[in-house]
């Protein structure tokens, strides 16, 4: 059964964002908690709230707070969108209809070039070194299953759209709230790179990730399914490395397990982009486009961009954010050869 909890919400953030930060009180206790404004509208203080607990209760490090699932007070009045037919979380208390941006059309091969990670802190430093590599192209972002299903749960996300270095975010399968919904993940590519004109598309999970310590049984598994929709659309794959120098857990040092499980599974040949200095490291799949390249972490730094993942900064797992840098200068090589 979902763990949830009626409560009473004693402090309410803005409204203005797709995400609502909210404190709740539950039996005398207060706790942090999100709306998602999207779908269950905004919460004002004195609202009658039930939440699911399920991940404070588990002290889920990415999801340490309760999450609204309906508003008993003023969320009952909900009318979904006019002409939309598509479920999204469908057979699910959560399901709801969407204007889907899948069109009739399939013009393939797009061969224009697509990026894929596993954890969404790689998200930020790739699209900021393609933006460096590319000046002027355009990069639209994909959101997978894998992580946070919310499309407004990303503040990265909301971050990178402000500064232009993401030119659009759709939501695919799952995932919901971005600014186009698509049903399906080939779907997405093939609207952001064929109708809105992107350049590059980079796709992944949103934030958080599943897993369970099991070779197959994680959220990173998800870039062998983006991977391999991209190469069927006809375009270049970069896969951008899972690399950490700084992870206390062995699976993740040097080449992570997810990046190289996924490596050895793909069926077709894809790119792997390592950061000079850090690349000798067990290279799976010998069929692959191994590249070294060097990653300018001290420019990403004085980006402002977020610098930290799991706790770590780049100081503490410098080989992280430099393979995500590496991945997004060969990302933009593609774009090149593509152009």
């Amino acid at each position: 059964m979902l763990v949830l909890r009626r409560g009473t919400v004693v402090e309410a953030g803005s409204e203005e964002g797709p995400e609502q930060r909210l404190v709740v009180e539950i039996a005398g206790v207060r706790r942090a908690a999100v709306g998602d404004v999207a779908l269950v509208g905004p919460a004002r203080t004195g609202d009658d709230v039930v939440v699911n607990a399920q991940a404070v209760d588990l002290r889920l490090g990415s999801g340490g707070f309760d999450v609204v699932h309906v508003n008993l007070t003023r969320g009952l009045e909900g009318h979904g969108v006019a002409g939309a037919h598509v479920m999204k979380l469908n057979y699910s208390s959560l399901q709801h209809a969407v204007l889907a941006v899948e069109g009739e059309e399939l013009a393939v091969p797009l061969e224009r070039p697509v990026a894929v990670f596993s954890l969404h802190g790689q998200l930020a430093p790739l699209a900021w070194a393609f933006a460096q590599a590319a000046p002027g192209a355009k990069l639209g972002f994909v959101q997978t299953a894998g992580g946070a299903l919310p499309g407004g749960h990303s503040r990265v996300v909301r971050d990178l759209r402000h500064r232009g270095l993401l030119a659009g975010h759709l939501t695919a399968a799952p995932t919901y709230g971005g600014e186009g919904e698509a049903i399906t993940t080939p779907g997405a590519m093939h609207h952001g790179l064929h109708d809105l004109g992107w350049d590059a598309a980079v796709c992944g999970p949103g934030p958080g990730i599943l897993g369970s310590g099991s070779a197959l049984g994680h959220g990173g598994m998800i870039a062998m399914d983006s991977a391999h929709a991209a190469i069927a659309l006809g375009c270049p794959v970069v896969l951008c490395a899972r690399m950490s120098s700084g992870d206390p857990r062995e699976r993740h040092r040097g080449l992570s397990h997810h990046s190289a499980t996924v490596l050895k599974l793909l069926l077709v040949p894809v790119t792997v982009a390592l950061p000079r200095g850090h690349g000798d490291v067990e290279r799976p799949g010998a069929s692959h486009e191994w590249l070294e390249l060097k990653a300018d972490l001290e420019g990403y730094r004085a980006s402002g961009l977020p610098a930290k993942t799991m706790g770590r900064t780049l100081d503490e797992d410098p080989p992280f954010f430099a393979a995500a840098v590496a991945a997004g200068s060969a990302l933009a090589q593609k774009v090149g050869v593509a152009r």
